[in-house]
């Protein structure tokens, strides 16, 4: 069941895979290939109008126009930074507000995307999660995100990371189907190595991940060891470390060419010594590992400062030496508090902070 409140009967086609539109075509009475016709129409060339779908039949259109809808989220603000990345804080049709993050970078685009309004995961350094959590966000305002973002950008982006608002995987089922559009040819045609799902460690999700998606990974680790990373990642102390690496191992396994990217954000006196690299080093031994360590970005009411660029290289120049993979880095968009773990919409909070209120894995999709 959508998390969304039903606002009409009608079928919103943003959120239907080619799967799923074809199967409601059929359904329908017409031909799947009309609905692949629709679907190409509404992702790759951006249209919202049925009149204008014209390799589509007329009467078949006008049935359209009465029993479904091509329902995007509402762009109310949009804030460029002085670097070129801009923030759009995106209205959802029950008057929720979440943002998406667009980051250019040569000829790389980037954008950001959010899963659910607001986080239950209650991060201690993440702006996103001291708002508190509301609702998951279904396919289409998962997929509208980037239909928007390819419209203002007069072409799909090349990259698409799960790195906004929310836990991907605690939105399981809406979050693999709208990765699923981003990658299809009808649609963005993104290739499945630039598209990121970023996560704090859902492992029985993480698992579920492997059978249906093998999109990149990354994995919000911060933290060396348990008894750190409960206290900067709360949900460590439901899936804690020595059952997290396996996982993610496990996740890519079977293709030598691909790393787990691990997200370390550096914070000032707590996680960024030498002995925390060393400590890194040997939690990541035989993981085929790339390591960005994110220099915090603070927000209101944060006690948390940013490690100074001399010891975060420190830290990185450690981590090369023991030939992993390492980078720092580069802040963008927080003038306008887009940067990393600054995004909070305008959430009302329904979870009271509880983390067990919310449910972490969902049942399977049939």
């Amino acid at each position: 069941m959508s998390d969304a409140p039903v606002t009409d009967v009608k079928t919103n086609l943003v959120g239907l895979t080619k799967e799923g539109i074809e199967t409601f075509f059929a359904d329908l009475g017409a031909k799947p290939f009309h609905g692949r016709n629709v679907l190409k129409w509404i992702h790759k060339h951006g249209v919202t109008d049925f009149d204008a779908m014209t390799d589509v039949p007329q009467k078949l259109r006008e049935r359209l126009a009465r029993e479904t809808e091509i329902r995007l989220p509402r762009i109310a603000l949009e804030q460029p930074a002085g670097d070129g990345t801009v923030k759009w804080v995106l209205e959802l049709a029950d008057g929720q507000h979440v943002e998406t993050v667009y980051i250019p970078e040569g000829d790389r685009s980037t954008i950001c995307v959010s899963s659910q309004v607001g986080c239950a995961l209650d991060c201690s350094f993440c702006s996103t999660a001291q708002q508190g959590f509301n609702r998951n966000l279904t396919v289409d305002e998962i997929i509208g995100q980037v239909w928007l973002a390819s419209r203002a950008l007069g072409r799909a982006p090349t990259n698409v990371v799960m790195m906004g608002m929310g836990e991907p995987l605690a939105n399981f089922d809406n979050v693999v189907p709208a990765m699923d559009l981003m990658q299809e040819d009808l649609a963005y045609m993104i290739s499945k190595a630039r598209v990121t799902l970023s996560t704090s460690g859902i492992v029985p999700a993480l698992r579920r991940l492997r059978e249906v998606s093998d999109v990149s990974l990354a994995v919000s680790l911060h933290a060396p060891d348990n008894a750190l990373r409960d206290q900067l990642v709360p949900i460590n102390r439901k899936y804690p470390l020595e059952e997290l690496i396996p996982a993610c191992h496990d996740f890519i396994r079977h293709d030598r060419r691909r790393k787990i990217t691990w997200e370390y954000v550096m914070l000032d006196g707590i996680n960024d010594s030498i002995a925390h690299a060393k400590a890194l080093i040997r939690l990541l031994q035989g993981v085929p590992s790339k390591v960005n360590l994110i220099p915090f970005n603070p927000f209101p009411g944060s006690d948390y400062k940013t490690s100074p660029p001399d010891r975060v290289e420190v830290f990185r120049q450690r981590l090369k030496r023991a030939g992993i993979m390492s980078m720092t880095r580069k802040t963008r968009g927080d003038d306008i508090d887009a940067a990393c773990g600054q995004l909070v919409g305008k959430v009302r909070d329904r979870s009271r902070r509880q983390l067990r209120r919310i449910p972490i894995v969902q049942e399977s999709r049939p």
